[in-house]
Parts: C-alpha cells; sequence; structure tokens
C-alpha cells in the first residue's frame, strides 16, 4: 500500500513537472511569437494612419477644450499609490515610450505593465476607477463586459483560465499624471485595448480595439452579457437608408470570406485611401445619422471630451467615407469602415478564432465574433501630434 501510495505520489508529481514544462514551453513560444509581430511593427517610426502616405498637416492644435481632465489625473495617481514598489516600477513608462505602441489583441501577447490577475481586491477596485475617470459609463460597461466574455470564451474552451479569463488585462501609465504635462494610461488585453493621452484639458483615445468571441453570453456565469449589437444593427440601418446610386458606392466588396479591419495590433503606419460614399454625397439627414453612427464608438470615452471629438469628426463630414463589405439581410455578416481626416472607425464580423471548436463554419465569418477599431489619422494616435507640438513649444532635455 505504500509502494502504491509512493507510486502515485511520484506519477503525480511527474505529471505537475510536465505540466510546468508545458506551460515553460508554451510561454516561450508566446514571447517568440511577441517579440516577432513586435520587431515586424515598430520596424519604422510612427507616421499614422494616412490615406496617400503622407501625413495631411494642421489638423490638430493643442488648445483648451474647457473640459476638466483632473479627475482622471487623481484617480491615474490613486491608482499608482495603490500599487506596491514592484508593481508600480513595472507599470510606470516615459511618455514618449514605446511600449504606446506595443498593443495587441490576442490571448497569446505577453504584456507589460500591472495585471488585474495580481492586484489585490483594494488595488483592482484603484484600477477600475481609472476607467470609470476616463470612460463614459457606456464605455466603462463595454470595457468590463469584453473582460467577463474573455471568462467566458475560457468556460467555452474547457474551462481554460490559464490562457483566457476576467482579470488577464494589463495597465501601464505613461509619464507622470499631471494637469499640465503630456501624460497617459494604456489598458491592454483580449479583445480590448485603451490608448488614453491626456494633455491639459485635451484627451486624445486612440488606438481603441473593442470586440469579442462570444458577444453573446447564452450560459455560465456571465450569462446574459451582450456586446456590440448596436453597433452592428446601426451600421446595416445607415447602408439601407442610403439611394440605390449611393449604394453602389459605398459597398465596396459584396462578398465576405474572410477578415477586413486594417487597422489593428502594429498598423500604426496602414495607408488607406479613401473609398465608398462620401459625406458631401449624403443629405443633410444621412449627415446626421452617420455622425450618430460614429458617436457610438467615440462616446465610449468621456461625456465631456467625447463632445469635443465630436465637433472635430462633424467639421469633417463632407470629407468622411462610409465604406462597406459583405451582405445586407438580417443574418448578414459585413465589415464597415467610417474614415475621414480625423477619424478612423471599423467594425467587422470576424471568422471563428477559439471557437472554431463551436463554429458551425470554423472558415467563414460570424456575428460571434466582432472586432471594431477607432484610430486617429494623421499622426496623433495616442496623442503623438499634440506631443510633437508641446516639445516643439517646451523643449525637454531628458
Amino acid at each position: 500500500m505504500k509502494l502504491r501510495v509512493a507510486s502515485l505520489t511520484a506519477f503525480a508529481a511527474l505529471l505537475a513537472t510536465a505540466y510546468q514544462q508545458s506551460g515553460g514551453n508554451l510561454m516561450e513560444r508566446f514571447r517568440t511569437m511577441s517579440r516577432q509581430n513586435e520587431e515586424r511593427g515598430l520596424a519604422e517610426p510612427f507616421r499614422g494612419v494616412t490615406a496617400k502616405g503622407t501625413v495631411e498637416p494642421g489638423l490638430f492644435t493643442i488648445k483648451s477644450t474647457g473640459v476638466t481632465t483632473e479627475p482622471v489625473r487623481k484617480a491615474a495617481e490613486a491608482f499608482l499609490a495603490a500599487l506596491n514598489e514592484d508593481q508600480r516600477s513595472r507599470t510606470a513608462y516615459k511618455v514618449d515610450d514605446a511600449e504606446w505602441r506595443k498593443w495587441m489583441n490576442q490571448h497569446f501577447y505577453v504584456r507589460q505593465g500591472v495585471s488585474f490577475l495580481e492586484m489585490s481586491e483594494a488595488q483592482r477596485e484603484s484600477a477600475i476607477s481609472l476607467l470609470r475617470a476616463s470612460l463614459s459609463a457606456k464605455g466603462l460597461k463595454l470595457t468590463r463586459d469584453i473582460m467577463r466574455l474573455n471568462h467566458t470564451l475560457g468556460e467555452l474552451n474547457n474551462n481554460d483560465m490559464e490562457q483566457y479569463g476576467e482579470w488577464r488585462y494589463h495597465i501601464t501609465v505613461m509619464g507622470k499624471p499631471s494637469a499640465t504635462e503630456p501624460w497617459g494610461w494604456q489598458l491592454d488585453g483580449h479583445h480590448v485595448i485603451v490608448n488614453y493621452f491626456v494633455l491639459g484639458t485635451q484627451v486624445v483615445m486612440s488606438p481603441v480595439f473593442v470586440g469579442s468571441e462570444p458577444v453573446i453570453a447564452d450560459s455560465g456565469k456571465f450569462k446574459g452579457t451582450v456586446i456590440l449589437q448596436q453597433e452592428q444593427n446601426d451600421g446595416l440601418t445607415f447602408l439601407r437608408a442610403l439611394s440605390e446610386e449611393q449604394r453602389r458606392k459605398a459597398v465596396i466588396e459584396v462578398a465576405k470570406p474572410g477578415n477586413n479591419n486594417v487597422g489593428e495590433a502594429f498598423k500604426d503606419n496602414v495607408v488607406l485611401d479613401y473609398a465608398g460614399l462620401a459625406g458631401k454625397d449624403m443629405t443633410a439627414a444621412q449627415k446626421k445619422q452617420l455622425l450618430a453612427l460614429a458617436a457610438l464608438y467615440i462616446s465610449n470615452m468621456d461625456d465631456g471630451h467625447a463632445r469635443v471629438k465630436m465637433e472635430e469628426v462633424r467639421r469633417h463630414i463632407d470629407r468622411t467615407h462610409f465604406a462597406w463589405i459583405g451582405g445586407s439581410n438580417d443574418t448578414s455578416v459585413y465589415y464597415y469602415r467610417i474614415h475621414s481626416p480625423v477619424v478612423l472607425i471599423e467594425f467587422d464580423h470576424q471568422r471563428p478564432a477559439n471557437l472554431r471548436h463551436l463554429a458551425k463554419d470554423p472558415a467563414a465569418p460570424n456575428r460571434q465574433h466582432i472586432h471594431c477599431v477607432v484610430r486617429t489619422p494623421n499622426g496623433n494616435d495616442y496623442g503623438k501630434d499634440l506631443l510633437r507640438q508641446h516639445y516643439l513649444a517646451h523643449p525637454h532635455t531628458d
């Protein structure tokens, strides 16, 4: 009996060792994949999303918006104060650090900063308070729901919480939170990335990535969680509101066999020409409807700064293009984008990725996997154009 127990103990130890080695190898593979993606994505200096390969100048200026950023600053200071010394050292970066550009949607990406998973309850609440101060109630709910759906994804993969889970998200802080100097923060994790740059009373919240697989939880701990249905349905409603002639311009491809987003991770310098139907060719009612569609995405930032951003978008409405790929039936899968000199918004039904084993067709896009991206073209993602202007006016020696 003692021999049997000893044998079982040895076998258990062997299994544990094999599991650890497997995990180690998996982690090393993730590190290698992350490093390769970073090397490719950061091979050239930041320029920004452009229509022709060159930045259109004069679109962004340093100014007072009249909207306070003090709640965000105070929340960031409280978050940093709640961390221990080691966590703070792993979370704090310079305001112009390349860490801004090191984000990726995929679950395997090796992220920097402090993870919600390692935080105490008090630290976690402090981190969520930073999100609450920076985002609208709608934006906070969307962010938290995406995190919860990542737990659902784990449940649907044999309860794999090693790769998925609600708290596998990281926060980094760039620069020192300040009322006058540039700084910001980043949330990075599977299916939700938020880059939030602050300079005085100005905020640039981009790039932003939101999505999920699944987008509707039919079972599990967070059953009933649903995201991105209005963004999906209102896009289709807008397409259907166009005349036949307008629709012929807007629809750039009828078939949608794959994924179509172009502005995802490590695509900071993507060249994307304007396509589809231009705002100048829309009626006043259609322009209003298009702005309301854009506002669905922009309103994820706090209400005051969302209004500021929408004013910026509105000024360029005649140059704003709406493009569509895919069908227009109630069950169709599709991609659409809203693209102007100051905003790029993409919505995309994606192929199954981590739920291929449950998909009717593992190779075809479906409505349970959605990716959305918001960017600021012409050099102001991550607030980089504002930071450039700030440095010109206030040279830094460090």
